[in-house]
Parts: structure tokens; sequence; C-alpha cells
């Protein structure tokens, strides 16, 4: 089972993307884990984290994985329960910070996303709604939206479950939600 969370800044994503992997947890008995991506880059960043961390509760087994999200699935057994918060922070340290080609980043989703279904691992994946408003002016910005943007239709394409977060509210574009 695959499910693709996304939503604004601030939306509520992550919070529902935890219940949502702690019912298939449930249902489903193994290991909870989640990939972290994000790095502590300032202050605020490390707070972010320090509150995540917190609010997610004991329980949880955490690999930081700012690139190498296959080596890190790896480390998890069939049949357990992954959240893998965010895709967009991975894609823009796979981007900027030395992880290769946008089609090489391609690439490497798709392997996670065959891997976990294939080793019956439950996937949750979070990334941000980045795209809602203009088009950026920046080419440099419009490059990296449409890679991201690129990387949700795939994971759409793939998983069995895919809810928006707008002010908290879940809204299910694809398979049954909890």
């Amino acid at each position: 089972m695959i499910a693709f969370i996304s939503g604004g800044a601030r939306s509520g994503k992550s919070d529902y993307a935890e219940g949502l992997a702690r019912q298939w947890r449930d249902a489903r008995g193994g290991g909870l884990w989640y990939l972290a991506t994000a790095r502590a880059s300032d202050d605020e960043m490390a707070e972010r984290i320090d509150r995540h961390r917190r609010q997610r509760g004991a329980g949880w087994e955490t690999l930081e994985v700012p690139l190498a999200l296959d080596a890190a699935l790896n480390e998890v057994a069939p049949g357990e329960t992954v959240l893998l918060d965010c895709l967009t922070l991975w894609a823009s340290q796979w981007r900027y910070g030395g992880g290769g080609s946008d089609a090489e980043g391609r690439d490497l989703l798709a392997r996670v996303l065959a891997e976990a279904r294939q080793r019956h691992i439950a996937l949750v994946v979070v990334s941000n709604d980045i795209n809602e408003g203009l088009p950026a002016e920046d080419g440099d910005t419009r490059v990296f939206v449409g890679f991201l943007q690129t990387l949700h239709r795939d994971l759409a394409a793939e998983a069995d479950l895919v809810v928006q977060l707008v002010a908290g509210l879940p809204w299910v574009w694809k398979g049954e939600g909890p």
C-alpha cells in the first residue's frame, strides 16, 4: 500500500500522514519507520525537526535520509510501515545537493516505490503543494517546480491513496481514506 499526502505549508499533512501510518501499522503489525529528509540547516529548521519528533512520540525508528532513499528503505524489514517526510525537501537536496539529474531522481523514486510494493512495505509519502500560485519568474525555480510536479505525478499514478490537506481538512483524490 502506498499513500501520497500533499498540502501547503502548515496544512496538517504531517499530522495526517503520521496518523495514517499508525493506522496501517496497527492493522498490519510490524515496525513503524520515519524516513526524515530534513537537515537542521538553521535554528528554525532544527526547532521544526525537534517539534515533529516530540509530536510523533515513541515507537518510531528514525532514519535521516537527505538523498539515499533506496539505501534507507533497505534497512526496513518486509511488511513494516514507513513514513517518508518530505519529498519536497528530498527533491531540493537531490537537485541542489549533489544527488544527480532530474531523470535519475525520478528513477530513484520509481525504484523505491517498486521496492516498497515488492517487499509489502506500507509507504506513506508527504510532499508540499508549491505550484498553487502564479508561475515563478525565476527560471531555476520554474525548473525545480517542474521536477517536483513530475515526481508528484509519478507518485500519484503509483499510489493507492492520494490525499490533499487544505486547512487541516483531507480531500481524498484517489482511493479510500481512513
